[in-house]
């Protein structure tokens, strides 16, 4: 049903993943009005959204939205919320996450990757070497700047979220007023007709 008419070649996924056809603008526009509009209060949205962010800067490529899903059921925030928060880690962002995860990692474990010492191959086929190297300096190191980031994303989206669901809570009891005078409007009209016969 969702699949696309005219699949893609390995180059075009590889080319979309980069640079979407209908662009990164639409796609976070679209997540970010999805996320107004989830039936929750501000606070469990936005702390949902953090913990998507949060999970973004863990190494568990693919289980992003595992590791998001499990920290907002621990916190008891908004398991969508966290789903959408997980597009911050995104091919353009990655790169710059995962080089501030292993450059705090290193400075804090005192390992990582050296240059000095440092093999490509190494890392790809010896499983040790990945984790000392990549795998454990990246889930240390992408604490700290993993909850900066939840939390400066928790402070942007909580009044956002307020602002819409306050304004959309106005225009429906507006629209209720509207539709409750029109109908008293109606009545008092029949009567008028009733007194009148």
């Amino acid at each position: 049903m969702f699949k696309r008419r005219v699949e893609l070649s390995w180059l075009g996924k590889l080319r979309a993943a980069f640079a979407p056809v209908k662009g990164w603008r639409r796609g976070f526009a679209y997540a970010g009005r999805r996320m107004q509009r989830l039936p929750d209060t501000p606070h469990r949205i936005a702390l949902g959204f953090a913990c998507g962010v949060m999970a973004s800067f863990t190494p568990f490529f693919t289980l992003h939205f595992v590791v998001a899903a499990l920290l907002a059921l621990a916190v008891r925030a908004n398991v969508l919320a966290s789903a959408i928060g997980t597009f911050v880690g995104n091919p353009l962002t990655f790169p710059f996450i995962a080089w501030t995860s292993i450059t705090v990692g290193d400075a804090l474990m005192g390992v990582g990757v050296h240059p000095d010492t440092f093999n490509f191959a190494d890392v790809f086929t010896d499983v040790g070497t990945f984790l000392d190297q990549v795998f454990v300096p990246y889930l240390v190191g992408g604490c700290a700047p993993g909850a900066l980031a939840a939390l400066a994303a928790y402070l942007i989206v909580r009044p956002v979220v307020a602002a819409y669901q306050g304004r959309r809570r106005a225009l429906r009891m507006a629209a209720a007023s509207a539709k409750v005078a029109a109908h008293l409007a109606h009545i008092k009209r029949g009567k008028v007709v009733d007194a009148t016969d």
